[in-house]
């Protein structure tokens, strides 16, 4: 019996998605993660390389509102403004994650799907039913060649991110089954992002990089622009080159990656390698470390943070949230590991050096490559205290709160916007799929 081809696949099942097929758990999961990305991207436009992308587009990000540093009134083009945002969106690396893509899927979703909501008129469900097509898109292009691919070196966000992007700004533009298997293909030539950049400002590019190119790949496709119909799955084509994986290792899309695997906000602005390490951390601190009396630290993880945290002595907060050694150190010394934590200045706190040298971080061999656990051992002058953290805080199975989601929102959004216009903003994103229209929505009047 003849199969369809996986480009195909994903051309019909993206086309077809409907608001309806959705439960009220995606619904709900969609919601928040609208609410935690666009507080970072509000965040992210005024540091790094967020600042640096919102400026170029002659935005100075302290002066302007949030229809503008969201993309809703821009007058550059959707993909400009997706670069932008979507650089943005990362720059702090406080945005979310999946695992079931390996990667950071909202800054290559949202970011996208804001850059066309006026000119599509979008509403809230129109937005949640793109966004929940581009993420099973790329969930389901970054299964077969997972975790191979990132292992290999690769920035999954930005590969598999790129076909969520297309897949997502497809879906909102109206692209039948034939259009959108063409953008996915045309998307194929597109991706790129290498692990060697992470703790410079080319990582967070990635994310922006793979917004503009879904949101160009969408729109040439809607012009009748071609690509081969197995840019992906062909001899040559995308996983064939970018993996070990191939067409008989794709599963068709069944909502199963965001219903079941599902999105994980992120408690901590930094590699979400380090997260289960720091929440060990500031466990022990609870139970009666005193980091004055540290003598030894010693924090075991897996290959794959092993791979991703290779700043041990960071000079610079963009290099401290890729250290482990900071990250612990941080957890160890501070109140709490914020914004604050990973900005230049605060890289040469005392304090915090005087433990981080004495962290050693030990990659197991024996634990899964992509696993996120950790295991934290302090010896101090009074004793020797342990723990493990099977998983960071804020996953799918254990989500943030409402409150500390919106803790989260007010930190992030708060940075550039007042604190009216912080709850008015929080009160549209958090009834998203009760926005007829989210562009005007979104707008502050002057």
């Amino acid at each position: 019996m003849e199969t369809t081809p996986p480009e195909a696949s994903l051309g019909n099942f993206v086309a077809e998605l409907t608001y309806d097929d959705l439960s009220g758990e995606s619904i709900e999961t969609i919601t928040r993660a609208f609410v935690d990305t666009v507080g970072v991207m509000l965040a992210g436009s005024t540091e790094g390389a967020g600042r640096k992308a919102t400026e170029s587009s002659g935005i100075e990000p302290t002066a302007a509102d949030a229809a503008t540093l969201l993309g809703i009134d821009a007058d550059a083009p959707p993909d400009s403004v997706a670069l932008r945002t979507g650089t943005a969106s990362h720059a702090l690396d406080y945005d979310d994650l999946a695992w079931a893509m390996s990667g950071h899927p909202s800054v290559t979703l949202v970011p996208a799907l804001l850059a066309l909501a006026e000119e599509t008129g979008a509403s809230g469900r129109d937005l949640v039913a793109a966004y929940a097509a581009g993420f099973e898109a790329e969930c389901a292009v970054a299964d077969p060649v997972s975790p191979d691919h990132y292992e290999a070196g690769w920035h999954a966000t930005a590969t598999f991110g790129t076909f969520g992007a297309a897949a997502a700004a497809a879906h909102l533009l109206g692209l039948d089954e034939v259009e959108v298997s063409q953008a996915l293909n045309i998307a194929a030539s597109m991706p790129s992002g290498l692990k060697r950049n992470f703790g410079s400002m080319t990582k967070p590019l990635h994310a922006g990089l793979c917004s503009r190119s879904g949101v160009t790949a969408a729109r040439l496709a809607a012009d009748g622009f071609t690509a081969d119909a197995a840019a992906i799955s062909g001899e040559r084509g995308f996983w064939d080159l970018y993996g070990e994986g191939g067409p008989e290792q794709f599963a068709e899309p069944d909502y199963e990656a965001l219903q079941e695997r599902g999105i994980h906000i992120k408690a901590y602005p930094c590699c979400y390698f380090t997260h289960a390490a720091i929440a060990a951390a500031q466990a022990l601190v609870e139970e009666g470390v005193d980091p004055e009396t540290i003598e030894q630290v010693t924090v075991t993880a897996s290959a794959g943070a092993g791979d991703a945290l290779h700043h041990a002595d960071p000079d610079t907060g963009l290099e401290a949230k890729f250290s482990m050694q900071y990250a612990v150190a941080s957890a160890l010394v501070r109140e709490r590991v914020s914004l604050s934590t990973f900005r230049d200045d605060a890289i040469e706190n005392p304090a915090v050096q005087a433990v981080r040298e004495r962290v050693e971080f030990v990659v197991d061999e024996d634990m899964a490559y992509d696993s996120h656990e950790a295991s934290v051992r302090i010896v101090t002058e009074d004793g020797t205290y342990e723990r493990h953290q099977e998983n960071p805080p804020g996953t799918h199975d254990d989500p943030l709160t409402d409150d500390e989601l919106r803790a989260k929102f007010e930190e992030c959004a708060g940075t550039v916007l007042s604190e009216t216009d912080v709850d008015r903003l929080y009160d549209v994103l958090s009834t998203l799929p009760a926005q007829e229209d989210v562009a005007s929505a979104v707008r502050v009047d002057h």
